[in-house]
């Protein structure tokens, strides 16, 4: 049976394309090979279910036929990457001939293990097969204060990640040596046996173990990199923390992750942003609340009070006879919007401060003030 790409995913076969992704950054976080604990075979089997599972016309073939090609006639269903058994169940269950039952699931199993998951009739070409290695994504936690949240900042990241390899250039090969067509598969790539069968003839391909499906190998391997045309090394990222980004969010950069093997594609970085909480301000959304403590002959009596912003301090008038908890907003004091114009409001609850300790000259007047009913 093929694999059940939902279920290695952990997700509802009607999961949406955003809880795919997540599922499988999830997934891929937690079983990455680098990662104490990680798990190179489970991680290749997520990033398979994920590249088939996050492409749509991949999808759709797969939750039609449970593989990822057009169909399962004519000449599409002997493309490489063909599952024998998923062609021999398509019909009837299996047949009778001579008192005996053939069960063609069991056939088909049969032929997976025979000729590989790359078998095809005789005579029919083989399609080339690119064996560049994209580059793994990479998943960083970068912690920032509340105002550089509120107003973005410029960090410098120091990482150690695969990079290209730069003795070779990312081609493998020791520089002044040659690159040279593989003489095992004639620079094809692949190489095919052809094995008879009561179905027919029938040729098995599979990847040049010389050149690992390049066509082509070098003379004399870097000796850097030893072939691979990338290695590990430290290097220094200079990101831009947008304004108004907030905490638990998440910012991609695109091709700044692993770089590929022999011209793959590099990987993403993906920076998991957390805000260190401040002591004066509490955002919520794009607006900032804060506190303001206020005497009572303040409240009694107005007057106007300095309250700290982001921006620094502004002036807040305070009417006569403001209650405890009383809010006022000041336009545009709050954080920018990530994804639009203009900024939130600051939003200001004022505390009537009740005195704890009165000498006798203020204990007489606050009586006075009883007396006259206040």
């Amino acid at each position: 049976m093929g694999k059940d790409y939902y279920q290695i995913l952990g997700v509802d076969r009607n999961a949406l394309d955003e809880e795919i992704k997540k599922a499988f950054r999830k997934k891929a976080h937690e079983y990455h090979p680098d990662k104490a604990g990680g798990n190179a075979e489970k991680f290749k089997e997520i990033n398979e279910a994920y590249q088939v599972l996050s492409k749509p016309e991949r999808k759709k073939q797969y939750d039609q036929y449970g593989t990822t090609f057009e169909g399962f006639g004519g000449q599409a269903a002997y493309d490489a990457g063909f599952n024998w058994s998923d062609l021999f169940r398509q019909g009837s269950g299996g047949f009778r001939s001579g008192g005996v039952n053939f069960d063609f699931g069991d056939l088909g199993d049969i032929f997976s293990d025979f000729f590989g998951q790359q078998s095809r009739p005789a005579g029919q070409r083989a399609a080339r097969v690119s064996h560049t290695a994209n580059g793994h994504d990479l998943e960083i936690n970068l912690s920032v204060d509340f105002n550089e949240a509120v107003f973005g900042i410029g960090k410098t990241l120091e990482i150690v990640k695969m990079v290209g390899c730069r003795h070779c250039l990312g081609n493998g090969a020791e520089p002044g040596t040659k690159i040279e067509t593989c003489a095992r598969c004639q620079g094809q790539g692949q190489i095919s046996t052809t094995q008879q069968t009561f179905f027919g003839a029938f040729r098995s391909v599979s990847t040049c173990p010389d050149c690992q499906g390049e066509g082509k190998r070098a003379s004399q391997n870097c000796s850097q990199c030893q072939g691979r045309g990338t290695l590990k090394d430290k290097v220094r990222l200079k990101v831009n923390i947008p304004a108004g980004i907030d905490d638990g969010e998440t910012i991609r950069l695109a091709g700044e992750g692993e770089a590929g093997e022999k011209g793959g594609q590099a990987g993403d970085l993906y920076l998991n942003l957390s805000v260190r909480p401040s002591a004066e301000f509490r955002r919520q959304g794009y607006d900032i609340h804060t506190f303001q403590k206020i005497s009572f002959s303040q409240a009694s009596l107005g007057g106007k009070v300095k309250v700290k912003t982001v921006d620094g301090e502004v002036s807040l008038k305070i009417p006569i006879g403001t209650q405890n908890g009383r809010q006022f907003i000041l336009k545009e004091k709050g954080v920018p919007r990530l994804r639009g114009r203009g900024r939130g409001n600051q939003l200001v609850t004022v505390e009537v401060l009740v005195p704890k300790d009165l000498n006798r000259q203020q204990k007489k007047l606050v009586q006075q003030l009883a007396d006259e009913g206040l």
